[in-house]
């Protein structure tokens, strides 16, 4: 099945989606971390940190971090959960790039490691990881189901699936207060990081057409995950999705 959100592109209708997402963040890699700080007024960061908690009962020790872009979530993770391994994958190495100068400011580099890898076609074996964790970027994915069966292949029976991603408020006035934010002042303030109108509108474009709540507890279900919880943050502005194989 095609989602909405996977016929959203940053540039070119007729282009393949994973091409220009790779694309657009080895571009904006250098600003990505100031201008997703600003562009959330800086409560990105507690967001992750609320939702790798919900991972702390299930003491994963082997860990992927799909679509890592510059490892907040990765580092985070070996913060709160203490692994043995973590593996960030993402398709744009400028991204990963940033992350490893990261990872080797504080001195990670024994349990985090980068790796370019597609999300619908992972190299790694069956059965690998305890857990997989990713933040903002299941919108980016080219096809949203065959990544989440990718996934179900590499995590171990009883393994844990948790995301994160940003949705759009479905009460009121917070659905109208995120309306008008999204549209009229995200723009304004990413224009203090890229020149590129395509660039900022590619965000709130994905936002809107992304599948969320029950649309995508069903998704989840139908690629064959079980027990999938959902809890939203900040009244709907982004939304953590934790599930089991």
């Amino acid at each position: 099945m095609t989602y909405k959100v996977e016929k959203v592109n940053p540039y070119d209708p007729e282009r393949p989606k994973q091409e220009q997402v790779t694309e657009l963040f080895n571009e904006i890699a250098p600003v990505y971390d100031s201008m997703n700080g600003v562009l959330s007024l800086g409560i990105d960061a507690y967001w992750r940190r609320e939702a790798l908690r919900s991972l702390r009962k299930y003491r994963p020790e082997k860990i992927l971090d799909l679509a890592t872009g510059t490892g907040d979530l990765a580092i985070e993770a070996y913060r709160i959960l203490r692994p043995r391994q973590i593996i960030a994958t993402d398709i744009a190495e400028g991204m990963m790039e940033v992350g490893r100068e990261k990872v080797r400011d504080k001195g990670l580099e024994h349990i985090i490691s980068f790796e370019r890898q597609a999300s619908e076609s992972m190299t790694f074996p069956d059965n690998t990881f305890h857990a997989v964790i990713s933040s903002f970027g299941v919108r980016n994915f080219q096809s949203i189901d065959q990544s989440f069966q990718e996934v179900l292949r590499v995590l171990k029976p009883g393994g844990t699936f948790l995301f994160l991603e940003l949705s759009t408020p479905e009460q009121s006035p917070v659905k109208e207060l995120y309306t008008f934010y999204s549209k009229h002042v995200m723009p304004v303030m990413a224009r203090l990081f890229t020149n590129n109108e395509k660039e900022y509108a590619y965000l709130p474009n994905s936002v809107a057409l992304f599948p969320q709540g029950r649309e995508m507890m069903a998704i989840l279900s139908k690629n064959g995950f079980r027990a999938i919880r959902l809890r939203r943050f900040t009244l709907g502005i982004a939304t953590m999705y934790l599930t089991e194989k």
